[in-house]
């Protein structure tokens, strides 16, 4: 069995999941079909894998949008709080610039191990209109190039009811801050 598939019955009980988690927050989908998703994903088994991790980590992933022209529905961390994958520099060059007490890893690298990508901040807000997330907690978002190579990332929480974004050296890490995925299926 490949790396990246999950057994018949780890796909049947995550589909399961999902489909119950999707009926139960209908508003972040409004309009949407489970039947015609559970298909997208029966056939891509590898988007199912990395659902699956994201749901290890207790993302929670459910569907936030669908693309009409590329015809792919998007998935993203909906869990209350970042999820578990904490503690982590912003990507390699970061980590790797640490000459002490190193995190784990990174959370670019982390999100390609699971093939999904870390959500823009415009992908971060956009779920933020769909509840509210990050109360306690902060996720790390897709870093502008302008702003990495000059050593800082960008991170979002939501406080006093507002979402906020701010900027970190791409080198720390907090165990409180995770980061939030995106699947494209």
């Amino acid at each position: 069995m490949s790396k990246r598939k999950l057994s018949a019955e780890q796909s049947t009980e995550l589909l399961k999941v999902l489909k119950t988690r999707f009926e139960k927050n209908m508003n972040r989908h409004k309009g949407l079909d489970w039947k015609k998703i559970q298909a997208k994903l029966e056939a891509n088994p590898e988007k199912l894998w990395s659902l699956n991790e994201m749901e290890e980590t207790e993302g929670e992933p459910d569907v936030v949008n669908y693309d009409k022209k590329t015809d792919e529905y998007i998935f993203v961390d909906c869990s209350p709080e970042s999820p578990k994958r904490r503690s982590l520099c912003y990507d390699y060059q970061a980590w790797e610039s640490r000459k002490a007490n190193k995190p784990e890893s990174n959370a670019i690298d982390k999100a390609a191990e699971m093939g999904i990508e870390i959500v823009s901040e415009e992908q971060y807000r956009y779920l933020q209109e769909l509840g509210k997330f990050d109360l306690k907690t902060s996720s790390w978002i897709k870093t502008p190039e302008n702003i990495r190579e000059l050593g800082g990332a960008l991170f979002c929480d939501r406080r006093y009811n507002t979402v906020f974004t701010y900027h970190n050296g791409a080198d720390s890490y907090y165990a409180a801050r995770g980061f939030r995925g995106m699947l494209k299926v």
